[in-house]
């Protein structure tokens, strides 16, 4: 099975280069589709000489949202298994061979990275939030999942292409949980390496797309 890595990215000028160079240091081979989310500041020219064989940059049109660049990197998809990578060092590709070995081994078509329990430097009102969305991910989904707002979500290709996503922005998390737990895929977990950024260093989510979050949750559990 091969690996296609999708990393939405909107002004993350100061971190797409390491970030980058990190998932190209994973010790997995893998396609990666950077999708440039009409970035106003460099991010965009900082990736296009890094263009190669294993590495698309896909530019939006207009700013549009997490949830349609990686709709939108699904069109490229070429691997038996994606992985969604946000490119704000949060995250440590060095997990990636624990995130797809549940998959590679048949036990799971689904796997989330889990940060719990340590969630490490992040703030009281984002603990809150994440702990919210986990127990009503498992109320309403019986998903048995500790962290469902996790950026490390990993699936097989074919699953992930046959969902039909609507999301725009963040609500990514949400419907796509929703809608795996609605067909009645399994959810494993793996836990994963954590470092929380602030918003004065970069970070995009805000208080209203946690309230937007959560209303998806709940809206799924009654639409498609």
């Amino acid at each position: 099975m091969t690996l296609s890595v999708i990393i939405p990215v909107y002004n993350e000028s100061s971190t797409i280069l390491e970030t980058i160079a990190r998932v190209r240091a994973a010790p997995v081979p893998k396609q990666i589709i950077v999708v440039d989310d009409a970035s106003t500041d460099a991010t965009p020219d900082l990736v296009a000489p890094l263009i190669a064989s294993d590495l698309k940059l896909l530019r939006q049109p207009h700013n549009q949202g997490k949830g349609a660049a990686i709709r939108r990197a699904l069109t490229e998809v070429t691997g038996d298994i994606v992985l969604i990578q946000d490119a704000d060092l949060e995250y440590d590709p060095a997990d990636y061979p624990a995130l797809i070995a549940p998959i590679l081994s048949g036990e799971a078509d689904v796997v989330y990275g889990t940060r719990a329990p340590e969630f490490r430097g992040m703030s009281w009102r984002h603990r809150l939030f994440n702990w919210v969305a986990a127990r009503l991910a498992n109320l309403l989904y019986h998903a048995g999942i500790t962290d469902e707002a996790t950026c490390y979500k990993v699936f097989r290709a074919d699953l992930l292409r046959s969902l039909p996503l609507r999301c725009q922005r963040f609500e990514f998390c949400p419907e796509v949980t929703a809608k795996v737990r609605k067909r009645g895929v399994r959810i494993h977990e793996v836990p994963v390496h954590y470092q929380a950024r602030t918003i004065g260093a970069g970070k995009k989510i805000r208080w209203w797309d946690g309230v937007v979050a959560l209303w998806a949750l709940i809206k799924y559990r009654f639409t498609d």
